[in-house]
């Protein structure tokens, strides 16, 4: 099975819209289709971020709808810390991935990573999508 890890703006755009790529993704994590991972420093982007107030998300919706993504994704702990990319919250991203053993970081900020860290790559969610589609469950 696909492992992945999603980036904060992929579970952001999930939030902001129930149609496109990132809310189909976000979607298929919370029944499963793939192994979804996160780490507590995520899930605290993940809520800092959908909590701005610039989004006008519904405070009680978004909470219940994170209750459940919490409870479909696979929780780790990183024991790495890393300075790969210029970003600290990227990093946590990629320090998720790589505890998690991930296939594929998904995220619409492409040009923040490199394509590759270890065997880890990272993915668009159209491209996520795709690999998705053309892989066994």
């Amino acid at each position: 099975m696909i492992r992945a890890v999603l980036d904060t703006n992929v579970v952001v755009s999930a939030h902001l819209s129930t149609q496109g790529a990132s809310a189909l993704i976000f979607k298929l994590a919370m029944s499963g289709y793939f192994r979804c991972f996160v780490s507590s420093p995520l899930l605290e982007e993940y809520d800092e971020v959908l909590g701005r107030a610039q989004f006008g998300l519904d405070p009680r919706k978004t909470t219940r709808v994170m209750r459940r993504f919490r409870e479909a994704a696979i929780l780790v702990i990183p024991r790495k810390t890393l300075q790969v990319t210029f970003d600290l919250d990227d990093n946590k991203v990629l320090e998720c991935a790589l505890e998690a053993r991930a296939d594929f970081v998904v995220t619409g900020n492409i040009r923040h990573f490199p394509p590759q860290f270890q065997d880890i790559r990272m993915i668009a969610p159209r491209q996520f999508l795709t690999v998705l589609a053309s892989s066994p469950t």
